[in-house]
């Protein structure tokens, strides 16, 4: 099965920017759709934004549109989450995921997650 492995997250002031890449282990990453999700401390689990398999269509939930950008590099097997102008409602653990339907969204295979702190 594939494994997802995040990296990027760190601590950044709000207003800032923060680049998340997330490495898959198998070539077969060009098969599935992928995308972010993050949990804040309290709070379920929330879809951010996904990438359909070839990168042609993508999916942004409302309160990060205009601010990240989803993109994936089939050559690489890895995707990336930009963020910018980032608030302290985005502290979360962000997770790459795997394995979902566009319009559904959820998953079968999942990394470990990285921590980003937006700061005020």
């Amino acid at each position: 099965q594939i494994q997802l492995v995040e990296s990027g997250g760190g601590s950044v002031q709000a207003g800032g920017s923060l680049r998340l890449s997330c490495a898959a282990s198998e070539n077969t990453f060009s098969d599935y759709n992928v995308g972010w999700f993050r949990q804040a401390p309290g709070k379920e689990r929330e879809s951010v934004a996904a990438i359909n398999w070839s990168g042609s269509r993508t999916y942004f939930a409302d309160s990060v549109k205009g601010r990240f950008t989803i993109s994936r590099d089939n050559t690489k097997n890895t995707l990336y989450l930009q963020m910018n102008s980032l608030k302290p409602e985005d502290t979360a653990v962000y997770y790459c995921a795997a394995d979902f339907l566009l319009s559904d969204r959820r998953p079968t295979v999942w990394g470990q997650g990285t921590l980003v702190t937006v700061s005020s």
